[in-house]
C-alpha cells in the first residue's frame, strides 16, 4: 500500500498512475483520499513494484509529491487489472 502526500489531487494523479501501472503490468487501484493525499494497492513482481515505487516520488508533471509512505497489505482482494476508485 502506498500513502502519497503532496500536491497529488486535481493534477490527473490517478489518471497517470493508471497509465503507468498499465504500462508496467501492474495490478491494483489507486484513489483519493479525503486529506488531498492519494491510496494505492500494486500488486507485481519486485522489478514492477520498485518502477512504480519510483514514479510514486514524483508522479505526473502538475504534482509536487513531498512524502510516500508504504506498508504491508494482507488484503486478500484479487486484482485482476489496474483501477482508479472514486
Amino acid at each position: 500500500m502506498a500513502h502519497i502526500e503532496g500536491h497529488v489531487q486535481g493534477v490527473g494523479f490517478r489518471y497517470y498512475t493508471q497509465l503507468k501501472a498499465e504500462q508496467l503490468g501492474i495490478r491494483g487501484w489507486v484513489r483519493n483520499l479525503s486529506d488531498g493525499s492519494v491510496e494505492s494497492y500494486i500488486c507485481g513482481d519486485v522489478d514492477q513494484i520498485q518502477n512504480m515505487q519510483c514514479w510514486f516520488t514524483h508522479g505526473p508533471s502538475g504534482a509536487n509529491v513531498t512524502n510516500v509512505e508504504y506498508s504491508s497489505s494482507d488484503l486478500a482482494e484479487q486484482q485482476q487489472d489496474f483501477s482508479v476508485r472514486y
